[in-house]
């Protein structure tokens, strides 16, 4: 079976944006190099933030509709994460609202990628 072990955003200063996902998810990348910031999870997954200057390995693909999603349980934890990242001048794209599948916000890294936060598949 397959398992997608991976997300990678382009983003335009991987050190900046490592930085501001440090802070993000309280804690530190595995991995650093001038064009490519990693992060390694424990449930298996890992982000990466690839330089856009890159050339020799970026495919010429296209697109950005796409979103992290940060999966917690309960309303107010909900509401409680959006006003720490906004009081921390974290963008907000998406003020909390309850969606047809629960409460949820979107944050904006600074590339402009979506982070959402909802709770969880059931």
């Amino acid at each position: 079976m397959i398992s997608p072990n991976l997300v990678i955003l382009y983003v335009e200063d991987p050190a900046r944006s490592g930085r501001f996902y440090e802070k993000l998810l309280e804690q530190a990348p595995v991995f650093q190099s001038p064009g490519y910031v990693g992060f390694a999870f424990a449930n298996g997954l890992g982000l990466g933030l690839w330089s856009t200057a890159a050339t020799d390995f970026v495919s010429g693909g296209t697109g950005q509709r796409c979103e992290i999603a940060i999966a917690m349980d309960g309303d107010d934890g909900i509401d409680a994460l959006h006003d720490k990242w906004k009081a921390a001048g974290v963008a907000i794209e998406q003020p909390p609202f309850t969606a047809v599948f629960g409460r949820t916000f979107v944050a904006l890294d600074p590339d402009g990628h979506r982070i959402r936060v909802c709770p969880p598949d059931k």
